[in-house]
C-alpha cells in the first residue's frame, strides 16, 4: 500500500510541475504568434501562458504600460487588457462609483478591449469588503462581483 501511495505522490508532483511551467516559444501555435505580431507589431518581448485548452495569453509592454492579450488557439484575438491610473478613469465612472460604493478605495483599474467594445474593470475595497466592477465608458455599472 505504501508503495502505491509513493507512486501516486510522485505522479501528482510531476503533473503539477508540468502544469505550472511556462510554455516555450515553440509550443505557442504559429497562428497565435502571427495574430499577435500583426496586432502588436512593436512588441517584441512576450511571455506566453496557456490560459485554457483553447486560449493563449501574451504578456508584454507597450508604450511603457503592461498589457495582456488573449488569442484562441486558432489565432483569433479575444481581448486586450492594460492597467490604468485612477486619474485616467472617466468622470462618469467615478460618479457612479461614488454613488454605489461610497467610501471604497480603488485598488486596481484596467481597460478591457474586446471585439464588441471597451469596458473599465475596477477592483474596489473598503475594509474586508472587496468588489470587482465593470463599467462602460458612460459610467453605467454593467456587473459587480464580490471577491
Amino acid at each position: 500500500m505504501e508503495k502505491y501511495l509513493t507512486i501516486l505522490s510522485i505522479g501528482v508532483m510531476l503533473s503539477a510541475s508540468v502544469c505550472a511551467r511556462e510554455p516555450s516559444e515553440k509550443e505557442v501555435p504559429a497562428a497565435v504568434k502571427t495574430a499577435f505580431s500583426q496586432k502588436f507589431p512593436a512588441s517584441k518581448k512576450v511571455n506566453w501562458n496557456m490560459e485554457s485548452a483553447t486560449e493563449w495569453e501574451a504578456e508584454f509592454k507597450q508604450d511603457g504600460k503592461e498589457y495582456s492579450a488573449n488569442f484562441s488557439t486558432g489565432g483569433t484575438w479575444q481581448e486586450t487588457e492594460h492597467e490604468i491610473k485612477a486619474a485616467e478613469i472617466p468622470e462618469a465612472i467615478k460618479q457612479t462609483l461614488a454613488q454605489n460604493f461610497a467610501g471604497f478605495k480603488i485598488d486596481e483599474a484596467e481597460i478591457s478591449e474586446k471585439k464588441d467594445g471597451s469596458v473599465y474593470e475596477l477592483a474596489v475595497e473598503k475594509g474586508d469588503e472587496e468588489w470587482e466592477c465593470v463599467f462602460n465608458i458612460n459610467g453605467k455599472l454593467l456587473a459587480k462581483t464580490a471577491i
